[in-house]
């Protein structure tokens, strides 16, 4: 296993040595321009030395400053907020860009929430084309006067990135103009009809050809809508070709002529479609007019076509005069929106539909046009705060503050990179997470009068990997040195069994014993095995194991365990990649059908495990301590071992327990975990032989102290001189 520390994620994209902080870290340092793409200048070696000694500078000057450091947001967008353009003298004269988006953003953060203690910082591109012998004055010139870094793009890569990437991909985020046409609204409102609208692009995943079909049945189940009910369809070009493209072009327009050939009069066409770009004013024209608008995608993301319709609905004092209203009149809309698109969820007081269910959706279109004026005056405005509040500025300032929470704890932790190729991830720790030191394991251990020592079996003694489960002779000898100093109090922890383990360790007379998560626990061989008592009906498995038989005929390699107290799908063997899928399904299956059982259903590597609830191994953790306490030995050193989650609880009660009264003042607390990971472990070993050899060299103190008291001699004198060993054969 590759690892590399890191004090942060910039360290460790830059590939700076973690013995070497970054000027990062100290004032961050923002390139004056950028020319071209994935290269940030300023950071190569030419300029290394230089930005070396204006670090040096910045820091020394930081430190003698009293003024606090102050925050710093960067805006990354498409363009800066800037306006360009040519004096007299043919010099390049620069100023705000008053309504640009990013610059609203700015100002619409209150001054009492950061603005007043925060900097800006805007990179993006330039409207105008910038020649080449003035791109460092002009980048000079806006990073000086207005915090801006311009990334001059050659034309070729700024149409693709903006025409291809932005347009194509990127979702259209914003809309605050409401340009008016007071001809197209006073066209549409002296047809004397209802008109039901919907706005979506012709696209597979919106729908089209269900709302038109849906629409059909309510003229079917309803002829009184007859020759007053007309449903507008703006199709807005497809933004892709293809045959599926062509197939729902002709799809809606082979249903809109069947419709209105079916329903149509003289003077009534009950389906108009427009399959044509709009302009906006034409659009707001039939949103103002509109009693009813329809979203009813098969599948969507955040669709603001509801969010312009309210917008459009509440109108201003322009379209109040067009229509002929007072300024005290309440407005009014109604929505019927697929419960499948990312804004359904912000929109509670709209008519929610399966799109997928055509008769649902007919009559949620028949609710619409039956409900009351002052239910749907109510559903307006409750839509409307919603929408009023929740704007660009809102979006801002909750953005910066899930960024801060979440950054707040950047600078006491470090970033690892771990594995290779497609196994790498990066995992960040806490600055005191450390490997340990057997020396200092060892020397706690020589100076303790009274020892806990608490150990997790599978994957931490026993490897995951191994294919014989059963500990070897030279595990058992080990442990065995350890349960003969009279000192230790030795337990193991296991998933298995208390049959299984009551095997496995019947040569080991002094230690102890933990099955099931700790349902079951013994503190010697001799002992009868006690309960936690948490839980006495197992009546739950008759629900889960069939569940599981399912998923195990359907997954190869995979199998059951089935144990006393809990039921366990274990896919080690099958395919990676499936059994993961299956798991997540299976768990997310076993939550639904035993959500009213006292059980708790957890996924882990390779398993999924279902026991009752409450049982873990910080009882385990919790029952060790407590009993030495009763019988006068509070330990002065506690060693606790594991290697996945179910251990976390285990960690969790020793680390706390330094400030209860199970240990003694000035106890030693020695909480580790296999591998580097989050964990509320202290300490870390690469892998379980580690954690073997740290055992080893703890019998080996045991057995010579033993000997010495037995006036024998050290059966390991080299111990006197090196506490660890490179003598690895009883691994074997």
């Amino acid at each position: 296993m590759a690892s590399r520390s890191y004090s942060n994620l910039m360290e460790l994209a830059g590939g700076a040595d973690r013995d070497q902080p970054l000027p990062s870290l100290g004032q961050p340092r923002i390139p004056r321009v950028m020319t071209a793409s994935g290269i940030v200048p300023g950071l190569d070696r030419a300029d290394a030395a230089a930005d070396a000694d204006a670090y040096a500078a910045s820091v020394a000057s930081d430190d003698q400053s009293d003024q606090p450091p102050r925050e710093r947001t960067i805006i990354v967008a498409n363009q800066l907020p800037i306006r360009a353009c040519r004096g007299a003298d043919g010099a390049w004269e620069f100023s705000w860009d008053q309504d640009s988006l990013l610059r609203q953003l700015k100002e619409s953060l209150p001054a009492h929430q950061g603005r007043a203690h925060m900097d800006f910082v805007y990179i993006g591109g330039l409207r105008d084309d910038i020649p080449a012998e003035d791109q460092d004055k002009v980048a000079l010139e806006l990073y000086e006067r207005f915090r801006c870094v311009p990334a001059f793009l050659p034309d070729d890569l700024r149409s693709r990135f903006y025409h291809g990437f932005c347009k194509q991909q990127l979702w259209p985020l914003f809309h605050y103009m409401l340009p008016l046409s007071p001809e197209l609204i006073k066209e549409f409102r002296d047809r004397g009809r209802i008109m039901m609208l919907g706005v979506d692009d012709m696209d597979i995943f919106k729908g089209i050809s269900l709302k038109l079909l849906a629409f059909e049945e309510l003229l079917t189940q309803h002829p009184e809508y007859r020759g007053k009910v007309v449903l507008v369809q703006i199709a807005n070009p497809a933004r892709g070709k293809g045959k599926d493209v062509k197939e729902v072009q002709d799809e809606s327009y082979a249903m809109v002529k069947r419709i209105n050939e079916a329903f149509g009069q003289p003077d009534y066409q009950p389906v108009i479609l427009i399959d044509r770009p709009l302009h906006f004013y034409e659009r707001m024209a039939y949103y103002v007019v509109a009693e009813c608008c329809l979203v009813t995608a098969v599948r969507d993301g955040m669709n603001l076509i509801p969010y312009e319709y309210i917008i459009a609905r509440q109108g201003n004092e322009k379209i109040d005069r067009i229509l002929g209203l007072s300024p005290f009149t309440r407005k009014k809309s109604m929505l019927v929106v697929s419960e499948f698109i990312g804004c359904s969820p912000s929109l509670s007081g709209a008519i929610r539909v399966n799109p997928w269910n055509i008769e649902s959706v007919a009559e949620a279109m028949d609710k619409a046009l039956h409900t009351g004026e002052g239910e749907q005056v109510l559903r307006h405005e409750k839509h409307h705060k919603f929408v009023s509040t929740h704007d660009v500025g809102y979006w801002a300032n909750s953005f910066l503050q899930d960024l801060a929470r979440t950054c707040q704890d950047h600078n006491k932790r470090r970033c690892w990179g771990i594995g290779f190729g497609l196994r790498f991830r990066c995992v960040a720790l806490d600055t005191s997470f450390k490997k340990l030191a057997v020396e200092q394991l060892v020397y706690a251990y020589r100076k303790a009068s009274t020892r806990a020592i608490l150990l997790d079996y599978d994957g931490t003694l026993m490897p995951e990997s191994s294919f014989g489960k059963m500990p070897s002779s030279k595990t058992i000898n080990m442990l065995n040195s350890l349960c003969r100093d009279e000192k230790n109090l030795v337990l193991i922890t296991s998933t298995k069994t208390r049959a299984t383990l009551s095997e496995w360790f019947s040569a080991c007379e002094d230690l102890g014993l933990a099955a099931e998560h700790g349902y079951f626990i013994r503190l010697e061989r001799d002992a009868e095995w006690e309960t936690c008592g948490l839980a006495t009906d197992f009546s739950w498995k008759q629900i889960a194991e069939p569940v599981m038989k399912t998923y195990t005929e359907t997954t190869d390699g995979s199998i059951i365990e089935d144990k006393e107290t809990a039921i366990v799908w274990c896919y080690k063997d099958a395919d990676r990649d499936f059994g993961s899928c299956q798991a997540k399904e299976l768990h997310d299956h076993l939550e639904s059908v035993l959500s009213n059982e006292p059980v708790s259903v957890k996924a882990d590597l390779n398993y999924v495990e279902v026991k009752p609830q409450g049982v873990s191994k910080g009882l385990v953790a919790k029952r060790m301590l407590s009993t030495m306490q009763e019988l006068g030995l509070p330990p002065d050193f506690v060693l606790c071992v594991g290697d996945d989650r179910s251990d976390e609880d285990m960690f969790e009660v020793i680390t706390t327990a330094v400030d209860g009264p199970y240990l003694s003042p000035g106890a030693t607390v020695f909480a580790c975990t296999v591998g580097q990971k989050p964990s509320k472990a202290k300490y870390y070993l690469d892998e379980p032989a580690d954690i073997k050899r740290m055992i080893r060299a703890l019998a080996r103190v045991s057995d010579q102290e033993l000997a010495m008291e037995e006036g024998e001699d050290p059966p390991y004198p080299f111990l006197a001189g090196d506490d660890t060993s490179t003598d690895d054969t009883w691994l074997n």
